[in-house]
């Protein structure tokens, strides 16, 4: 299974940082956009994979862990710097945990919601997979 990193645009200025998202230049076009926050410690998210949905997930304060697992193997990725996001593909699962205190995770989806596209059970996920 291959990481795919989305190093996100970002203008350094000793006023604070700027960093920018646009449509046109993401590598696919994102039709929502949520974010996790005051996550409890010890709390997962996630748990699913998508059929057909990608996403971008960023970390813009604070860091938490992806872990991604494709039926064969599994990765796992620290995501701590809000100029750095991963991309997940679909029919990857997927897993976050170990929020720090504070984190906030943004991600941005190439499909509106749609509850058909979730597979929400590990071992029907692995016969598909």
């Amino acid at each position: 299974m291959e990481i795919t990193w989305y190093d996100i645009p970002s203008i350094n200025d000793p006023r604070g940082n700027l960093a920018v998202l646009e449509n046109s230049k993401l590598p696919f076009e994102s039709k929502r956009v949520y974010y996790l926050y005051d996550v409890p410690s010890g709390s997962n998210r996630g748990g699913h994979a998508h059929i057909n949905l990608k996403q971008l997930v960023i970390p813009l304060s604070g860091s938490f862990e992806l872990v991604l697992k494709d039926g064969v193997s599994e990765k796992v990725i620290l995501l701590n710097k809000p100029s750095r996001g991963v991309i997940i593909h679909e029919m990857i699962w997927r897993e976050i945990r170990n929020f720090s205190a504070g984190a906030v995770c943004l991600v941005l989806a190439s499909e509106d919601y749609l509850e058909e596209d979730y597979i929400r059970d590990w071992e029907e996920f692995k016969l598909k997979a």
